[in-house]
């Protein structure tokens, strides 16, 4: 019993061990993330790639320079800072014939269409050719177990740019979306600002948040496993205490004699 006790210690001690340490590796993993997505942010834009390395280029600032196809936006449900409603993505194509899908920003559901968004800064008249800055992003595949995308009836859970595309007709696009930026006006624009005076689509909505507890996680795991140890340490003392009283009666205990005869 008390090997069977001794082994499962030695497991649970080694499996909390084992959780800190990656975590340990999780930490320096996602402190390399943010100092590679803080430099992309910072960094001058590029123009757009034929193809991506999400783990290389996701955020990476783009210029485009094109012509939107209005008449093919898709509304995406989406939930922001300024309440639930939809992500406007509109293919662009670009100068060079290649076909993008763009995130132009978030509109509530009384601005979903577009006769409902007033003066939009960010969208000249149909044909007209724009040059603006936005960040790369992967699609986003399926829609979720529960959310998933349906084409057919227009519900759109996901930017997920190969199933947008083919529900739209566009052909071979580009592998990712681009989150357009905020323009200086809309920079400039008062969180609380009233829908009707607001520049719809709103953009520049993109959330760069990265949680980092690992450190704190790792202490937890190391903790846990010291505790381990130390209880371990504890009940090996008690049972060898246990077993003295029986080591030194049998040294004390009188040696017996030979019957004479």
């Amino acid at each position: 019993m008390r090997l069977l006790a001794a082994i499962v210690a030695l497991a649970v001690f080694t499996g909390l061990m084992a959780l800190g340490t990656w975590q340990i590796e999780r930490r320096t993993w996602k402190l390399a993330l943010i100092e590679r997505v803080t430099r992309q942010l910072q960094a001058q834009p590029v123009d757009p790639p034929a193809g991506i390395d999400p783990r290389r280029d996701e955020y990476r600032r783009l210029r485009l320079t094109g012509t939107f196809l209005d008449d093919r936006e898709t509304l995406v449900q989406a939930s922001t800072e300024l309440g639930g409603g939809f992500w406007v993505l509109t293919p662009l194509r670009l100068v060079d014939g290649r076909v993008v899908l763009v995130n132009r920003g978030f509109v509530p559901p009384e601005r979903r269409e577009p006769a409902a968004r007033g003066e939009r800064a960010a969208a000249p008249g149909a044909g007209t050719t724009v040059t603006f800055v936005g960040l790369l992003r992967p699609s986003e595949p399926g829609g979720g177990f529960l959310r998933r995308n349906d084409p057919s009836a227009g519900r759109w859970h996901s930017r997920d740019v190969v199933a947008i595309a083919r529900a739209r007709g566009l052909g071979d696009v580009l592998p990712y979306f681009v989150d357009a930026e905020a323009t200086a006006a809309e920079r400039a624009q008062p969180q609380l600002m009233a829908d009707a005076d607001r520049i719809w689509p709103a953009a520049g909505l993109t959330v760069i948040r990265f949680n980092n507890h690992h450190l704190v996680y790792a202490l937890t795991w190391y903790g846990l496993a010291l505790m381990v140890a130390l209880a371990a340490a504890y009940l090996g003392r008690e049972w060898w205490r246990e077993g003295r009283p029986a080591q030194r009666a049998g040294r004390d205990a009188p040696a017996s004699r030979p019957d004479r005869p």
